[in-house]
């Protein structure tokens, strides 16, 4: 009996990596991120930043870790490859009157020298990377010794995990690229990070909020990037049919019995240190 022996796909980052950052450039993903804000002041407490720390937000959106960052006071470098975030970001810190420095960068390329920071976070951001070892490498490599990184990452079956599983079924993602999702399994994380570090991991939930879930499909259809280009992509019967199983995916998830939206979704909360 002939086995055969499956073959390797050749994965084309470069190409990925500019579709996600079209994809996150549309819509405008500020309006749904200014709703987690409460994820990037809970991380701030876990990686206990002190005042004067230099702080490192990687994609940094509009700015959720950064603001409460700066907020302790910290020394805080905001970073994302989607400059219009960076700007929405701006508006917000100057809003506050909080001192940030703003610079666009690839988290698979920090344009930082080694051990630069005492403190690295990332929302709901690093996790997107299509090459996730060279963005865990980045991380460290930026962070001094003895310092944190500080994660908060989607779990492979929460609301958003199964939110891009259902996407995936109606516009697949590219080939040989790894899920996001894995970010949120501390597993995946200890092969990412290996003997450069140890990491404590806890499971969080954050609660979206609307009016309805008619409301949630606007507002996702409408600002959040992977939700808005995937409906984009479609066309009558095959973009109803996404419609419907988002739908069904909200009707599982949703707590609420008045009619609103309270969905909960798990999330990992990561502190890794550093290692000498």
């Amino acid at each position: 009996m002939n086995v055969q022996t499956p073959i390797a796909v050749a994965v084309d980052l470069a190409t990925v990596k500019g579709r996600q950052q079209i994809a996150w450039g549309s819509g405008d993903y500020a309006v749904v991120g200014t709703t987690l804000q409460i994820v990037g002041e809970t991380l701030c407490e876990a990686v206990d930043l002190r005042s004067g720390q230099r702080v490192l937000d990687v994609a940094a959106g509009n700015g959720n870790a950064t603001l409460a960052a700066a907020r302790r006071f910290a020394e805080v470098v905001s970073t994302d490859y989607v400059p219009a975030l960076l700007e929405r970001a701006a508006e917000r810190a100057k809003a506050e009157r909080l001192t940030v420095t703003f610079r666009q960068a690839d988290a698979e390329a920090l344009p930082f020298d080694d051990a630069s920071f005492d403190v690295v976070l990332s929302t709901f951001g690093v996790m997107f990377t299509p090459d996730q070892q060279q963005a865990a490498r980045e991380l460290l490599r930026v962070c001094r010794p003895g310092g944190k990184i500080g994660l908060a990452n989607w779990t492979p079956d929460s609301f958003i995990g199964q939110l891009f599983k259902t996407i995936g079924k109606h516009v697949p993602p590219p080939a040989g690229v790894k899920s996001p999702a894995l970010w949120g399994s501390k597993p995946h994380l200890d092969g990412l990070f290996g003997s450069q570090a140890t990491i404590a991991a806890t499971q969080r939930q954050f609660t979206f909020r609307y009016r309805s879930p008619a409301h949630w499909l606007e507002v996702f259809g409408t600002y959040y990037g992977p939700v808005f280009k995937a409906l984009g992509a479609l066309e009558g019967e095959r973009r109803e049919a996404l419609e419907n199983d988002l739908r069904t995916l909200l009707d599982g998830f949703n707590e609420a019995t008045d009619g609103t939206l309270v969905v909960p979704s798990d999330y990992l909360e990561v502190v890794v240190v550093r290692q000498a």
